[in-house]
């Protein structure tokens, strides 16, 4: 059996705005929301400070900061849109970029004495974030077992492992196998920019146009009516969970070689900035609704007001408060906007089933 995707609840806005017209095309579109926000912040910031709309603070420092969140956002904000979320994703930050400079660097830099070839390295890199994917997936997946739970559990882990192989010690003088992403650019922007826009991209065209992306709305939206119609769930929920474990090692790639060394701590507390995004950007905790463009302008959100707040040198101890306040806004605003979706779908479903002139 398979869906049927003309009346499916997850249809894609193409055919919404063949269904319900121009209103209901509106009530889809929550992630331009945030632009006029976006557009504001960056009128204050540069009347607030001199740097803030130069060609180098926007590229280097507020696009090049996101990339590492960025590429975290998309990988959690599919698993939401399935139901699922994995918190582990900050620790396979830390640990896989750990594990691989630790088989790679010798034993005086802090090495295990192995001396892997450092592309082996960005191998195991890469294998680690699939293994840990793969396990989370079986246990989430196959098991039944509570998603929060056992990424929770990984996470604790995983923190353990990073802090056990390294010592507590931060791993320096990497070779250029996990360097040479900090240090290219093209066409004058930063490599990593280039990967996050890339991910963001593709899994924005894999969730709006593929039936996989339809799948997963389905998934999040009714797991049972979407089993019932053909869809392989648990297939399903384990390569998100997989393809959440490669995504975290490539942000934990990116960061590592953005500054050219791996620590113990790091990734630590990032989860609760990838959700803070992904909420903010219209994507939906309950699962089922949102948007990947609408997670990346919560993440450029986040970009703009952090890099705000250092210019204008604010204490750093206010930003958690304004993260948190802008969270609220941002829930309240989305709150609003749907509902005026849904008096718009409404009156567009009326108008289009209302007699026209002249018609018998």
């Amino acid at each position: 059996m398979t869906i049927d995707h003309t009346s499916s609840p997850t249809t894609s806005l193409a055919e919404t705005k063949e269904k319900h017209g121009p209103f209901a095309a509106l009530s889809s579109l929550r992630e331009l929301v945030l632009l006029p926000v976006i557009a504001a912040l960056i009128v204050f910031g540069a009347f607030m400070h001199p740097a803030f709309l130069t060609w180098n603070n926007m590229l280097s420092n507020v696009m090049g900061s996101v990339s590492v969140l960025a590429i975290m956002v998309v990988a959690q904000s599919l698993l939401i849109i399935a139901g699922k979320f994995d918190l582990s994703t900050q620790s396979t930050v830390g640990f896989a970029p750990m594990l691989a400079a630790y088989l790679v660097v010798s034993p005086d830099l802090g090495g295990a004495g192995v001396e892997l070839h450092p592309l082996l390295g960005v191998a195991v890199l890469f294998a680690v974030g699939i293994v840990i994917g793969m396990f989370n997936g079986f246990l989430v997946a196959k098991l039944k077992l509570n998603a929060f739970i056992v990424t929770l559990a990984m996470l604790i882990l995983l923190q353990g492992l990073t802090l056990g192989v390294s010592g507590g010690r931060t791993i320096s003088n990497l070779p250029g196998a996990f360097t040479f992403l900090g240090l290219t650019s093209f066409l004058g922007i930063r490599l990593e920019v280039w990967i996050a826009l890339a991910v963001i991209f593709g899994a924005a065209y894999v969730m709006r146009y593929t039936v996989v992306g339809r799948h997963i709305y389905a998934i999040g939206g009714n797991v049972e009516a979407a089993r019932a119609a053909g869809v392989r769930v648990e297939r399903v929920i384990f390569g998100l969970f997989v393809l959440a474990g490669i995504l975290a090692a490539l942000a934990g790639f990116v960061l590592t070689s953005r500054i050219a060394s791996v620590s113990a701590s790091q990734g630590n507390n990032l989860i609760f900035t990838v959700f803070a995004a992904a909420v903010i950007g219209g994507i939906d905790l309950n699962g089922g609704r949102g948007r990947i463009i609408g997670a990346a302008t919560g993440v450029l959100l986040l970009a703009i007001i952090q890099n705000l707040l250092v210019l204008l040198e604010v204490p750093s101890f206010w930003v958690s408060a304004i993260y948190g306040a802008v969270i609220l806004v941002s829930m309240m605003i989305g709150a609003i906007t749907n509902s005026l979706g849904v008096i718009l779908a409404k009156l567009a479903s009326y108008l289009s089933k209302a007699p026209r002139p002249g018609s018998p």
